[in-house]
């Protein structure tokens, strides 16, 4: 949409990419991305670290699999994505809410690595008109109780 909140993040990833299933079975990868500006300090001479800075990322479908698949802790990464809002009250009537990223793409930085492209060849994504295009997978991982919010991403 036009009126979304893009963002742009470079960063490393803070753990392991947590993929799991939707009980409709859509694949929804959650991470975070710690970026961590570096400043120089004229005073001493060097440069230093500033404040970190976490960004909570989420990866709908085909993206989120190939995200787990492809990339580990520590590996830096660039993320596109809307910047979303999502509201909620906890069971003791606290409202909380969370400032996040819903993915759009996620790539390794080749700044400091290489990386080798493999495309990968799915049903779902082998003919994105036909009527196979966004079925979803059986759930795996996916528990009872389990509840998930913001965008399939379709």
């Amino acid at each position: 949409m036009s009126w979304d909140t893009l963002l742009v993040v470079k960063g490393n990833l803070a753990a392991d990419v947590e993929l799991k299933f939707t009980p409709a079975g859509y694949a929804v990868a959650n991470f975070t991305v710690v970026s961590t500006p570096r400043y120089f300090d004229r005073a001493a001479g060097e440069y230093r670290d500033g404040e970190p800075v976490f960004t909570r990322c989420t990866a709908w479908r085909q993206t989120a699999e190939n995200l787990a698949e492809s990339l580990r802790r520590g590996s830096r990464v660039i993320v596109v994505g809307r910047l979303k809002q999502r509201s909620w009250q906890t069971s003791d009537g606290q409202n909380r809410s969370i400032t996040e990223l819903d993915v759009d793409d996620v790539g390794p930085s080749l700044r400091n690595a290489t990386a080798a492209v493999r495309r990968t060849h799915h049903p779902s994504t082998a003919n994105p008109t036909g009527p196979e295009r966004g079925t979803p997978r059986e759930p795996v991982g996916a528990t009872a109780g389990d509840t998930w919010s913001g965008s399939p991403g379709f």
